[in-house]
């Protein structure tokens, strides 16, 4: 399969106005390499702060990199960066628009912007905003302005949709809206790349995910395939009411792994023939506990096994 998208050993430093504990400097991505293939969703997965944004903005040509190479569609991202932006398409997190303008009259702007002539209505259809065609932005629902932005960056008919967490801040309905549309996009051979915090979202979209933690990419795969990989092992979490020694669990039958971040302790273990005596360790210990539940693995569980913490959006 052709690769769309390569990226070789990317880096960012930001110099700080004010050193932060004898630093001068801090590296928001080290060392990231990836590729992406014509026409899959590809998704960069991790929690705020992990460089997700960063590295999507140095593809698309806001930023520029320390080190590191990135070729868009062929072309190199700081010799060539107006051959990509004219091949490309971006939502970016947060968007503004002026204020007395309509829909139609938005998309007519950005297209000319091109030398576009806008097809609105078929934008507009493909987005289920049609009936919003004469409205003003500021007159739209969340999820409906969303829905909007990512219309003004199909208006150039780009080759590559770069989505910068598509589904913030939107309620559980509206966020399903928005991965239909990502589908349907995707399916006339527009190849995506999203960043995301949603677990539930990289499981339901992505082809690929790339899993990100603190500026480097952990592992790259098949959403599917990651989990399968720890399909052997089960979880089991509970909240205790007060700091307990977690040690105590590591020597009990088929318990593989403990990861402790109070008041949460997971449990990953080989086999549920074990749960009582996780069970009878707990009132031996005399441990108040709340919540004890048991679960195969999740994209979640990915995550906490590469990282050894809990996902954590803050």
């Amino acid at each position: 399969m052709e690769n769309v998208i390569e990226v070789q050993n990317l880096r960012k430093v930001y110099r700080l106005s004010k050193p932060v504990e004898g630093r001068a400097e801090f590296e928001a991505v080290k060392g990231v390499s990836f590729t992406v293939e014509k026409g899959e969703i590809f998704g960069i997965l991790g929690p705020n702060g992990a460089g997700k944004t960063t590295t999507l903005e140095i593809m698309e040509g806001l930023k520029r990199q320390s080190e590191g190479t990135v070729n868009i569609l062929g072309y190199n991202n700081i010799e060539d960066i107006h051959e990509i932006k004219k091949r490309i398409g971006a939502q970016l997190q947060t968007s503004e628009y002026l204020p007395l303008i309509t829909l139609k009259e938005l998309l007519v702007l950005f297209g000319s912007l091109y030398g576009q002539n806008t097809d609105t209505k078929k934008l507009l259809s493909l987005v289920g905003l049609l009936d919003k065609e004469h409205e003003l932005v500021k007159n739209l629902s969340g999820g409906q302005k969303q829905r909007f932005t990512i219309a003004t960056s199909l208006v150039n008919h780009p080759e590559i949709l770069f989505l910068d967490e598509p589904t913030t801040g939107l309620d559980p309905v509206a966020r399903r809206q928005i991965w239909k549309l990502i589908k349907d996009i995707n399916a006339q051979g527009i190849t995506v790349i999203l960043t995301t915090h949603y677990m539930e979202e990289a499981e339901f979209l992505c082809h690929r995910v790339a899993i990100l933690d603190h500026g480097r990419i952990l592992k790259i795969g098949e959403p599917r395939k990651l989990i399968e990989d720890l399909s052997h092992t089960t979880q089991v979490s509970f909240l205790v009411s007060d700091p307990c020694d977690t040690a105590i669990f590591k020597n009990l039958p088929d318990v593989t792994e403990v990861y402790s971040d109070f008041p949460k302790i997971v449990l990953e273990i080989k086999s549920l023939n074990n749960i009582q005596s996780i069970l009878d360790t707990l009132k031996l210990y005399k441990i108040n506990f709340s919540g004890f539940t048991v679960k195969t693995a999740t994209l979640e569980d990915v995550y906490l096994h590469l990282t050894g913490h809990e996902f954590k959006d803050n």
